[in-house]
């Protein structure tokens, strides 16, 4: 007998677009770039569009159909990122998805003392050892913008989170120059330029300002990366109903237009750049006048805009993991759980944000440490139920038989850490039990566990060469970018 499908495992996933709403929502975004156009206020960029045979007109740019169809051509279908030590980590394609930190957080939250207070370089640090500590973050960002350095803390940031995990980093930088040189530390770092494009353990995320503008700096970033041959990720952040139209579909044109923009910068610039779709795409809540990043909405767009970049085979980013809480209540349970099961149905392959508090403005270790164990449960959930004879367990079950029982069984010994998800955090315990071990609640738990991670988790020393490099790299850079801050 032939029964092709009999061992076919097939995962838990929706799609929230039918083929027909993907292809509305492309025609309409292409006919953004062609008729309304996009504000490029990068001279380089300009030149490069209008060789190609864009409308150019002052800092207007309209583009046509088959420009942008022809960069969507020349994308590759998917890359591989590595780690620092340039093994093979990541492959960013097809339903692949992949965890990470937040960036950018103004504040951080302290684990174990509760204070917030601006972020600081050591908080990059100890988030980057903490999330190389968790087994289902996978990728991480430096999870904040550091206060205490008044030019280039981007480099800052960097140094703290390599030399604090061996895992992919993706990075955000204020300029075109602190892009550079985060390039060469991690050149360093990777053995040489040359090494670093053959086995990438880095990628820049450029974000527009919506609705439908290129700053000089993102678009140089763009030029730049795509120049060294290295991924870029293209990251606009429309709120509907403030900076795009309140309709989900009308933000989804604005969030595919923009992103079209950056890929055919990035095509133009080196056919055959890496370039991953996506964006964050939320909603001004209308109460308050503050941007979501828990809103369903936001969980549905994504999930959504998946559909789009999926429907050409091309990389994708989301956000997931976090919460409009302020601190680690109920609230950021439920909306870290959500939008992390969400993301995951929906195929997303590179979801960030995993331990934003208070709408991205507080990093958070105890919600990060929280998102790690939602993930195991969510990655159980995706797995789905394999079927093939070992687990359908005929023998096992005539073997027990009726009123026995299976714990003993050699057969639940062989499978049943691949076939149950294991919690670290959640409790199991009887309430008696419970009670005797100090009633901790999951923040008590949590806290344990950032205490011990902190305390006994070791990342392997980069050799001292290559951190001397770095420090140099970033303390000369310090002093150019404080005499071209005080320029007139």
């Amino acid at each position: 007998m032939i029964q092709s499908s009999f061992t076919v495992q097939r995962s838990p996933q929706f799609s929230v677009l039918s083929e027909d709403q993907v292809r509305e929502i492309h025609k309409a975004s292409l006919e953004v770039l062609q008729k309304v156009g996009y504000k490029v206020l990068c001279k380089e960029a300009l030149d490069i569009l209008k060789k190609a045979g864009a409308t150019v007109n002052g800092e207007m740019v309209k583009t046509p159909e088959h420009i942008v169809e022809e960069c969507l051509r020349l994308a590759p279908k998917g890359f591989v990122l590595y780690n620092r030590s340039g093994d093979r980590a990541l492959e960013v394609e097809g339903r692949k998805t992949y965890f990470g930190t937040n960036p950018a957080s103004p504040n951080t939250r302290d684990a174990l003392t509760q204070e917030i207070h601006p972020t600081r370089v050591e908080d990059i640090a100890r988030g980057a050892l903490i999330a190389d500590a968790l087994p289902n973050i996978d990728w991480i960002m430096p999870q904040g913008t550091v206060q205490d350095v008044p030019h280039g803390g981007e480099l800052y940031e960097f140094e703290a989170a390599v030399t604090h995990t061996e895992k992919p980093i993706i990075f955000l930088t204020f300029s075109c120059r602190t892009l550079e040189l985060t390039y060469e530390m991690a050149a360093q770092v990777a053995g040489g330029m040359d090494r670093l494009r053959e086995r990438p353990f880095v990628v820049a995320y450029p974000e527009p300002i919506t609705p439908l503008v290129y700053p000089e700096e993102v678009a140089r970033k763009i030029l730049y990366t795509a120049g060294l041959g290295m991924p870029v990720i293209g990251g606009p952040a429309p709120q509907a109903g403030s900076t795009s139209p309140v309709s989900l579909a009308g933000t989804l044109v604005i969030t595919h237009a923009e992103t079209l923009m950056g890929l055919v910068l990035s095509q133009l610039t080196r056919p055959g750049t890496p370039y991953v779709l996506g964006g964050v795409p939320t909603v001004m809540d209308m109460a308050t006048g503050n941007m979501s990043f828990a809103a369903p909405e936001m969980s549905l767009m994504t999930a959504a805009y998946v559909d789009i970049a999926q429907s050409y085979g091309l990389p994708t980013w989301g956000t997931a993991g976090c919460s409009d809480a302020k601190t680690l209540d109920q609230q950021a349970g439920v909306e870290s759980a959500f939008s992390c099961l969400a993301q995951a149905l929906g195929g997303v392959n590179l979801v960030h944000d995993v331990g934003y508090l208070d709408m991205g403005m507080i990093a958070s270790a105890e919600m990060l440490v929280m998102g790690d164990e939602v993930i195991g449960m969510v990655r159980r959930f995706v797995q789905g139920v394999e079927v093939n004879p070992e687990t359908l367990a005929r023998d096992v079950i005539e073997q027990v038989g009726p009123g026995g029982n299976f714990l003993m069984e050699d057969h639940t010994h062989r499978h049943f850490r691949e076939e149950h998800w294991i919690p670290t955090l959640m409790a199991r315990q009887s309430f008696d039990q419970w009670s005797r071990e100090g009633k901790k609640t999951m923040g008590d738990r949590i806290r344990d566990k950032v205490r011990s991670i902190l305390e006994t988790h070791k990342v392997p020393r980069l050799p001292d060469s290559i951190l001397t490099e770095l420090d140099r790299i970033k303390r000369e850079a310090e002093k150019e970018l404080a005499r071209t801050a005080g320029s007139p």
